[in-house]
């Protein structure tokens, strides 16, 4: 394989434009896509009834009169996970015991019949706005109290609520729809009518984005945090994607999220799109929670059942060094407690999570950076982005010491391109790897202490187009 500068000239033994690279390098996000791109982490926040029955998932006959917390504080909330660096808050507006946590004029099984008597979701959408955060609805589609549940009347009722929370809080950056039933569901099936929920949302927030049952952001399959080794955005689509989530979704209450696994691996490679008819942009998302559940428990809850309360800090920085820098969104759950707030528990992991990332990205460390090829660099105008040319452009950067991090993005409104690539020191290869997409996060624990270094693009969809690349001390 003959390498000139930086990009392998026969990459990968496949060619680079013919009529199917057209058609993937074609699947290009929405600005919508694009907006939510730069949200890279936020935050869940699950809260309600099962707060307080100390259940995962609710039956939907609590008695609101459970729902009692007496400090509850969203501008804590806001504080708490701002500092962390989250951008946003994804709020369990109603889980799948069907509980409001809003004032609805369709249900009394609802925060308004409960001692508190607030509107929860009104309460975090001034904290939001008074903290910069951007506000995200969770609203569980299976009702486990609702009695219209199973028939195409609770189609309307679901689009009612839904219809109250696209209008009376602001803007909303995400509609998060759930995946997960029981097995038996209330003993009903029920027929969900998708394209009436996405009309809705369309209508009153045309830029909100729909996920997970969703056709803007994909659940990335398991709720451990683990991204595929090539984690695609560009992805074939059929009128059974959204099934296929719900299919694949939690079937049984219990805790132990992090063994629950539903990743197939090959998502978007060219075989994988090869003769398929519609291919789209839509990015994955991996939702994790701080706990090993996803309410608030007590520690003689977990206890009761011999598994571990929390994750660690580190493994929290693992899952987000694999996921913002794997091509993915980390969704990170903190739940609130009792009291209505973020408990101490939780505060302190994410207080040593917070520092691990802060200081893996506090020192940029300066580099030259030198394109080679045999006519001008080609900028895309007005951006920093390059593309790079067929068979001569290279990557050389000459660092000014030792760095442990690089930190590679695609300009991703050109689709994602990069098949693979390698990364050499002094003209020794130290890495190998696959896509790149919305970010690439590099780690080498040991250092890096070089006097060039060589990124090799070794297979591409057409010209790679590089938004960035950044190292860090």
């Amino acid at each position: 394989m003959k390498i000139r500068h930086a990009w392998c000239t026969d990459n990968g033994g496949v060619p680079l434009f013919y009529d199917n690279v057209k058609k993937y390098i074609s699947a290009r996000p929405s600005a919508r896509q694009l907006q939510f791109n730069e949200m890279k982490y936020y935050n869940f926040i699950h809260f309600g009834v099962n707060t307080f029955s100390g259940r995962e998932w609710g039956d939907g006959t609590e008695d609101p009169k459970i729902f009692n917390p007496k400090m509850l504080d969203t501008d804590q909330w806001c504080r708490m996970l701002k500092k962390t660096g989250s951008k946003g808050i994804i709020f369990t507006a109603k889980h799948h015991d069907g509980f409001c946590l809003f004032d609805t004029k369709y249900t009394d099984h609802s925060v308004m019949q409960s001692p508190y008597k607030k509107d929860i979701v009104k309460e975090l959408a001034k904290s939001c706005k008074k903290h910069s955060m951007k506000l995200g609805i969770y609203l569980s589609p299976w009702d486990r109290h609702e009695a219209t549940y199973g028939t195409e009347e609770y189609n309307g009722y679901f689009v009612n609520q839904l219809t109250e929370l696209c209008t009376n809080y602001g803007e909303i950056f995400c509609f998060w729809f759930d995946g997960a039933c029981g097995e038996g569901a209330n003993g009903k099936k029920q027929i969900y009518d998708w394209n009436r929920y996405y009309e809705t949302i369309r209508k009153y927030q045309p830029d909100a984005i729909i996920a997970n049952c969703g056709p803007d952001v994909r659940w990335i399959g398991n709720e451990a945090g683990k991204v595929r080794n090539a984690e695609w955005s560009v992805i074939p689509w059929t009128e059974d994607s959204i099934d296929d989530v719900a299919a694949n979704s939690q079937k049984t209450e219990g805790l132990g999220v992090t063994f629950f696994d539903r990743v197939e691996q090959d998502l978007g490679s060219r075989e994988k799109l090869h003769n398929m008819a519609d291919i789209r942009w839509c990015p994955a998302e991996a939702d994790v929670s701080i706990n090993y559940g996803w309410f608030w428990q007590e520690d003689k809850y977990y206890a009761e059942r011999n598994m571990s309360v929390s994750r660690t800090a580190e493994e929290l920085a693992r899952i987000y060094f694999n996921t913002v820098g794997g091509n993915a969104s980390l969704l990170l759950n903190v739940p609130a407690d009792k009291n209505g707030l973020i408990n101490p528990r939780e505060i302190k992991i994410l207080k040593d999570f917070t520092k691990i990332i802060e200081d893996t990205f506090k020192e940029n460390m300066p580099f030259d950076l030198s394109l080679t090829t045999t006519d001008d660099e080609e900028f895309i105008p007005g951006t920093d982005s390059f593309m790079m040319q067929e068979n001569e452009a290279g990557i050389k950067l000459r660092p000014n010491g030792k760095f442990r991090t690089m930190v590679l993005e695609e300009d991703i409104r050109y689709s994602q391109r990069v098949e693979s690539f390698s990364v050499y020191a002094d003209g020794k290869k130290i890495k190998d790897c696959t896509v790149i997409g919305s970010g690439k996060i590099i780690r080498f624990p040991e250092g890096v202490d070089a006097d060039e270094i060589d990124i090799v693009i070794t297979q591409s969809r057409s010209n790679p187009i590089i938004k960035s690349i950044r190292l860090y001390k």
